[in-house]
């Protein structure tokens, strides 16, 4: 068991050298010194990082959710790049959900707290009012990862 010494020692790394302190804990986990590594701090850690996956899935979505509300809701303003930012976010979500596959069963819940959001950001940038968007999420998952968006909808620029 790691001394009181080596607790204080953790702890103060960990409170003001937070990098030293993570590559001494990988190298304390890979040696197995187990009886060293920073318990506390390790598993605080662990979960932060749990929590920032799931904000990054609720970031994409919100950011997807953003471009179809404002696609749908002012189709004269349509633009390539709102075409663009939908496609990369539909990539984004594919990859955060390869490579967290555990966050699948979490979808819905990171899609209802994205959709706030995304209403409030399509109404700042279109101007509208947030009442003249569905107060509740209208895609279904089939519409957020597979609707087409083409650029034959999108208004013809004037050279």
């Amino acid at each position: 068991m790691a001394s009181s010494s080596e607790r204080a020692s953790n702890r103060a790394r960990y409170e003001d050298d937070f990098y030293s302190w993570l590559i001494q804990q990988a190298d304390l986990l890979r040696s197995g010194r187990l009886e060293d590594v920073d318990l506390d701090h390790v598993a605080e850690e662990l979960e932060d990082l749990s929590k920032s996956e799931f904000g990054k899935l609720q970031s994409t979505l919100r950011v997807l959710v953003m471009h179809m509300l404002k696609w749908d809701q002012q189709p004269e303003h349509r633009t390539p790049s709102w075409i663009f930012s939908i496609r990369e976010q539909r990539r984004r979500y594919a990859r955060i959900l390869a490579g967290s596959p555990g966050l699948k069963p979490r979808i819905d819940e990171a899609l209802g707290d994205a959709y706030p959001d995304a209403r409030d950001w399509a109404s700042d940038e279109t101007r509208l009012p947030p009442d003249e968007f569905p107060s509740e999420c209208p895609y279904a998952w089939e519409d957020i990862l597979e609707r087409p968006f083409d650029f034959d909808s999108v208004k013809k620029q004037r050279p």
